[in-house]
């Protein structure tokens, strides 16, 4: 009885199965090309061949209903969409063989102008190049479980694929409504993809969450990603297409960024492992990749909780120019809450100059618990300032306790190195510490350290312009408030301790 029962009931899922294709034609269901979705047969054949029936039929949904569909390398197509039912997983496959090997670029391989994960789109779980038209969406989920996390420098090939997600010089693409567990190097990398929507995402990750590479049109919303061992949210402008392309046009908003310990967002225990990860990453970053450049990007809404903070790089001659960013709640924040750094590493083709740093607005942003000893970043090169910044409504609690010896400490350049803030070390400053910056503007700005430190809360340091205005940052008691290192046009008005002030040159150390 317990067996003709199963007959019946998969007669009638059949039966259902074929009423669906009967009212829907453009739907197609795996199952039907063969998936077991047992989790245990290696469905990506089955997969494949769903996606070229609907692609030869003009478009349609493939559908995954649900079950565990174990597979190896998908291959998108133009005008087809990913339909994950609830209940659906795409897990990826361990077994050697089942990925598409990395296709060659010389950009990566041979000249290392970026990371190797960004030279390679072929070998990963679900993967597009030169494609229109094309959406995954949810409720269900994809989960990394073979897939290999990579290193930052990687150039071998590999047995297993590295990405959740790969998608390569694609027009018109939605991302929506799904879930990414464990997702390997990335569990989204979009290069030179335009008219991009990532939208109701939740990605909890063993290494970057999305890396939007050279695209243009981006809207990122309503996702909450979680990633402790590298970066959230990050827009990228590397050489890997082998041409200078920006990325911009792109909105990120209503996101949550995190650093807790991989798969407790999505259990929801949110826990923390200090022996594990002790500053988990987690943030929204620009870079490090940045050939191409960021033009008219604008964050928005977002949560930093327990991970770094926003990170704002150009270090191998990108243009990052007309960014906007604005109400930002961020907790328990492991390194400097804001960090503006243009640097010279120039990994790209030879004779690149200098990138540029400039037409940035930071706004309506609160922060506690920011731990590390580090100050907010502004940091330029001699010659090449970061300018024209604006600093304004910032409420940041930072941790204290510095001691007058790293009041005096001197900051290495590090021009050409990769650009981490904490890299730098502790601060001679507690608050803010800028260095080869220009036109600077810090308004209705709030800081306050816990415990008492004696560094000064401002150190300027070679730079030209400055002005601060009805701000707080009252020093502890033997410190002072700012430290002015061959300052030119310095201003302050209204701010807590401090005598109103114009100088139109500080001496080469000053303080007030």
């Amino acid at each position: 009885m317990p067996a003709l029962h199963r007959i019946l009931v998969a007669s009638a899922l059949l039966g259902l199965c074929a009423l669906r294709a009967a009212a829907d034609p453009a739907s197609f269901d795996v199952r039907a090309f063969g998936a077991k979705g047992d989790g245990i047969a290696n469905d990506a054949a089955a997969i494949n061949q769903a996606i070229e029936a609907a692609g030869r039929a003009g478009g349609g949904t493939v559908e995954f209903f649900a079950g565990a569909y174990l597979a190896g390398s998908i291959h998108l197509r133009s005008n087809v969409a990913l339909h994950l039912g609830p209940g659906s997983s795409i897990v990826a496959s361990s077994a050697d063989g089942d990925y598409d090997p990395p296709e060659p670029n010389a950009w990566g391989d041979t000249l290392h102008y970026q990371d190797g994960g960004h030279s390679h789109w072929h070998d990963s779980l679900i993967w597009g190049e030169d494609l229109a038209n094309v959406s995954i969406t949810g409720p269900g989920r994809i989960f990394g479980k073979g897939l290999s996390r990579g290193w930052g420098g990687e150039k071998v090939v590999q047995k297993v694929g590295n990405k959740a997600i790969a998608l390569k010089n694609c027009r018109n693409v939605i991302l929506r409504d799904f879930t990414i567990e464990h997702g390997g190097w990335f569990g989204i990398l979009a290069t030179g993809v335009d008219n991009l929507t990532i939208d109701g995402l939740k990605i909890d990750t063993n290494r970057d969450g999305m890396d939007i590479d050279c695209c243009h049109n981006v809207r990122v919303s309503n996702c909450s990603v979680n990633s402790p061992y590298d970066d959230g949210i990050c827009l990228k402008s590397s050489f890997g297409l082998g041409q200078f392309r920006s990325t911009e046009n792109v909105t990120i908003s209503d996101c949550l960024v995190c650093g807790y310990d991989e798969g407790s967002l999505l259990d929801g225990s949110r826990t923390h492992t200090e022996e594990r990860v002790h500053a988990p990453t987690g943030r929204i970053k620009f870079g490090t990749e940045s050939n191409g450049g960021f033009r008219a990007v604008t964050i928005t809404n977002c949560v930093f909780e327990c991970c770094r903070g926003l990170a704002l790089e150009t270090v191998d001659g990108a243009l990052l120019e007309d960014v906007t960013v604005s109400n930002l709640a961020m907790r328990r924040i492991f390194s400097s809450p804001i960090f503006l750094r243009l640097g010279a590493r120039m990994r790209g083709p030879a004779g690149t100059p200098v990138g540029r740093l400039h037409g940035v607005i930071i706004s309506n942003v609160v922060a506690e618990d920011v731990e590390g000893g580090q100050a907010i970043l502004v940091l330029g090169l001699a010659g090449h300032p970061v300018e024209d910044v604006t600093l304004d409504n910032i409420r940041i609690e930072f941790e204290g306790g510095g001691t007058a010896a790293q009041a005096a400490r001197a900051v290495p350049e590090m021009e050409r190195d990769y650009p981490e803030p904490g890299s730098f070390g502790t601060t001679p400053s507690w608050g803010l510490y800028a260095r080869h910056a220009g036109n600077l503007v810090v308004h209705d700005v709030v800081l306050g350290a816990k415990a008492r430190d004696l560094r000064p809360s401002v150190t300027l340091d070679d730079v030209r312009g400055a002005e601060f205005e009805h701000a707080s940052m009252p020093p502890s008691a033997g410190a002072k408030t700012f430290d002015l290192r061959s300052v030119e046009e310095f201003y302050a008005q209204s701010c807590r301790g401090v005598p109103d002030t114009q100088r139109a040159a500080s001496l080469p150390d000053e303080q007030l």
